[in-house]
């Protein structure tokens, strides 16, 4: 199973199909089935059913997008940027943008 440069939190851009350009947060990662959940990206009507908390109805909810359909958004720039690795003076490992340089992680 390949590493995925994607994490839960990351601003990525859609690349490919009906959603191409729009932009949004990663929500949750599924490395196994290399899938990513957008938040407002690839949304879908589901119908509900009432239950104790919930009031039932027509519900917009995302669904999955294949992590090769997403590019992560470059944070200076605010294109689409590949990712790459680099290991800073105090040893830690950190993802870098490759069009900038910028490091992505905190």
């Amino acid at each position: 199973m390949p590493k995925l440069k994607i994490k839960k939190g990351d601003q990525v851009i859609v690349i490919t199909g009906r959603d191409k350009g729009r932009t949004g947060e990663v929500l949750r990662v599924d490395p196994t089935e290399n899938r990513v959940i957008v938040q407002g990206v690839h949304m879908a009507k589901r119908h509900t059913k009432q239950s104790f908390g919930n009031p039932g109805g027509i519900v917009d909810k995302e669904l999955t997008i294949h992590v090769s359909n997403v590019a992560h958004v470059d944070p200076k720039s605010r294109k689409a940027t590949r990712i790459g690795y680099k290991t800073l003076e105090g040893g830690r490992k950190v993802r870098v943008a490759r069009a900038s340089g910028e490091v992505i992680d905190k």
